[in-house]
């Protein structure tokens, strides 16, 4: 990834350009010219200077009128850059109306939803999520293991073989500790805590987990393609006070009002900007997101994951930090990009819940006629056989079909048990000292049968 082309200096051509237009010409600018383009995209000077201008601007004046725009509505946090200097966002319409678009769609406004509502089966999607967003944010980060391969880890609860399944597991277990504390005030205790879970027997230096880097550590982002910084951080004496600030900002529900969204985008920003940690910021901080959300009472955000669908396109997610320390800390960059990335996320979500439910229908079709099955089922039972007649010899394990629906081993055990010993619709074995049940490959017929 490259730097981008940083945005000329208005205050030191502004003057330049106001004698070359008079009034009259300066007002045709500012008419022309909003926060965004034609096609509401809130462009950065290094893909401005690419675009055709708007009338017969020159890239400079048109940029000269965005800058204008922008700086007439734009809202100041709290929170500053190294060189102490505030960060600032803007809230276009396109960025509003996607906002708006969350706050009704992470409520349960679609029937598919009521799958994550219902008690019976939420555990089983909630289950889901976190491992997706411990796989993938982990996986960004470095972490080469397979999702089938880090999923049954997970779902087996067997101990990581290598350091890639360590970062996997670790990420599982700080989603978990985020839904655990997520009605509690954010602390600089628990961003350590959070650290520590999430870095655990994966560092070089097992005693930096869950500590600030010190001034030996020399942290910084490098492209290690093009062997270029991307990114220093602040000096490590300020990170007690920054730490401090995040957390005050986070936790802020007075003065001016900011969007819960945003906020979350911001925290989730500002805890990779000061990058606090020799290594797993990024993590720290997708983490935080998903606390300032839960604790805004965002239920839906629970279910998704943010991580699967950043890892689609990495480089957006680096330029869009990028995009905000070149451009006078304009945090607009990342809140726009993150805010695609939700909402592509939640999209994702009520796609995959609308296949499970024409899944478990399917399923209960092949049963409809069949008066001894019938109503029989529970839902964590149609969700394995569906899969058990597309997967012959499959095997399952209670400690698995625990997992995978957060219910106890005795009632895991009893779903498999009924499905084997008074169903026949399961080929129950012994192994070792426990029973593996396995997806017969006559499973359809067993089905006509019964």
């Amino acid at each position: 990834m490259k730097i981008p082309t940083s945005p000329p200096d208005i205050n030191k051509n502004i003057e330049q350009l106001m004698k070359a237009f008079d009034k009259d010409g300066m007002m045709r600018i500012i008419m022309a010219v909003g926060p965004v383009d034609s096609k509401g995209r809130y462009l950065h000077w290094d893909q401005l200077r690419h675009k055709q201008a708007p009338l017969d601007l020159s890239h400079l004046e048109w940029w000269l009128g965005t800058k204008m725009a922008r700086g007439s509505g734009r809202s100041t946090t709290d929170l500053h850059s190294k060189g102490k200097e505030p960060f600032v966002f803007n809230t276009p319409k396109k960025l509003l109306e996607s906002l708006h678009w969350l706050d009704r769609n992470t409520s349960g406004t679609i029937s598919a939803d009521q799958q994550v509502m219902d008690p019976h089966t939420r555990n089983t999607y909630l289950i889901k999520s976190l491992v997706e967003e411990a796989i993938s944010s982990s996986q960004l980060e470095g972490a080469s293991t397979t999702y089938n391969v880090a999923k049954d880890m997970i779902r087996q609860e067997r101990p990581p073989r290598d350091k890639s399944e360590q970062m996997i597991l670790n990420n599982y277990h700080a989603m978990q500790f985020i839904r655990d504390v997520k009605h509690d005030p954010l602390t600089p205790e628990v961003i350590c805590e959070l650290h520590k879970l999430l870095t655990e027997d994966t560092l070089d230096d097992p005693s930096k987990a869950g500590e600030y880097r010190g001034a030996d550590d020399n942290v910084k982002v490098v492209d290690e393609s093009r062997h270029i910084t991307l990114h220093s951080p602040p000096d490590d004496t300020e990170l007690k006070s920054r730490m401090k600030a995040l957390c005050d900002f986070a936790n802020k529900r007075d003065g001016e009002f900011i969007h819960p969204v945003i906020r979350g985008i911001i925290v989730h920003f500002m805890l990779a900007y000061d990058h606090p940690f020799v290594d797993g910021n990024g993590r720290t901080a997708r983490a935080l997101f998903y606390w300032v959300m839960a604790n805004q009472g965002y239920w839906l955000m629970e279910f998704i994951s943010i991580s699967r669908i950043i890892k689609k396109a990495p480089v957006q997610y680096g330029r869009a930090f990028l995009y905000t320390e070149t451009d006078d800390n304009d945090l607009t960059y990342f809140i726009f990009h993150q805010v695609d990335t939700i909402v592509e996320a939640v999209k994702e979500l009520h796609r995959y819940l609308e296949t499970k439910m024409r899944g478990v229908e399917e399923a209960e079709n092949l049963l409809q006629n069949n008066d001894r099955l019938k109503s029989t089922l529970n839902f964590r039972q149609l969700h394995l056989l569906k899969h058990a007649l597309k997967h012959p010899r499959f095997i399952y394990k209670i400690v698995e079909h625990q997992n995978s629906h957060g219910v106890t081993y005795e009632t895991a055990r009893k779903d498999l048990l009924q499905m084997s010993d008074k169903l026949g619709l399961l080929t129950k074995l012994k192994e070792g000292r426990s029973f593996i049940f396995i997806s017969p490959s006559d499973l359809n017929e067993r089905l006509a049968k019964r």
